[in-house]
């Protein structure tokens, strides 16, 4: 019998809405953005996985307070990635634009993008296809939402734009791992966005369906946030106009002009 040799992927929920990602082979495991130590180790422990590396995307404290815990209790030599443009505490590895992260166990590849937006310092891992990964992943942290995006707290709609447009270019059935389970609260403003979506409507019923269910809606994938998030959509016909009516203004000559719009939109949904 051939043992599967697959990475897994598993949602560990923290906080109110967060989800800490952890990917794994059965054995070896990373997490992405551990902000609470305690459901990691309760998983990890339940799992028998052993700790291999930490992701980490930006330096917010919900995606970065378990660190220094996971570490005491684990492994002090764990390896920790992440931004190199600002501190982050038990960070070994400092990362930038088109770095490449080869790790052994979980055997995995990552290559990693700069992503300003949500703040000036946000990285995103993406994972393309390899011997046991079957579909691409990205793991965003807070710049892409499924139906959304991140709050501006410290980059531009120009940035956050610009750093959309690199997802937007990935492979469309690359599964999408941000780490907010943010999703119906999206749908509602993207229905006010865009209410003839039908793709939209479409999902706003299978995103429903899923959390009464309890269920995540997530991982999306970017061929589905083209067709129903408006922060993706910002050179759509509808998006433009329904920008210009919110705004006032008579143009919008680009994409960050409409995303500065209905960001600030959303900000006082």
């Amino acid at each position: 019998m051939v043992k599967n040799t697959l990475l897994q992927v598993w949602p560990i929920p923290a906080f109110d809405d967060n989800y800490i990602w952890c990917i794994h082979d059965g054995h070896s495991a990373l997490v992405v953005d551990p902000g609470d130590a305690t459901p990691v180790l309760q998983y990890l422990s339940d799992q028998k996985l052993t700790l291999k590396g930490i992701l980490i995307t930006h330096h917010h404290a919900d995606h970065t307070g378990g660190i220094l815990q996971l570490l005491a209790a684990l492994d002090p030599k764990v390896p920790v990635y992440g931004p190199a443009t600002i501190d982050i505490p038990g960070r070994t590895h400092a990362l930038m634009e088109g770095d490449k992260i080869e790790i052994a166990a979980p055997r995995i590849t990552f290559s990693v993008n700069e992503v300003p937006g949500h703040t000036l310092s946000h990285i995103a891992y993406f994972a393309n296809m390899q011997a046991n990964v079957v579909e691409p992943m990205l793991f965003c942290g807070d710049t892409l939402f499924a139906s959304g995006c991140g709050r501006l707290f410290e980059g531009t709609p120009t940035q956050m734009t610009q750093s959309l447009a690199k997802f937007a270019a990935l492979p469309k059935n690359t599964l999408v791992y941000c780490t907010h389970e943010y999703t119906l609260s999206n749908i509602r403003f993207a229905l006010a966005v865009e209410p003839n979506n039908i793709n939209l409507i479409t999902w706003a019923e299978t995103a429903a369906v899923l959390r009464q269910q309890h269920l995540p809606t997530l991982p999306t994938t970017i061929g589905q946030e083209l067709q129903v998030n408006p922060f993706m959509r910002c050179d759509q016909a509808e998006v433009i106009a329904v920008a210009k009516n919110i705004s006032g203004e008579k143009d919008l000559p680009t994409p960050a002009h409409v995303l500065a719009v209905i960001r600030a939109w959303k900000d006082r949904f």
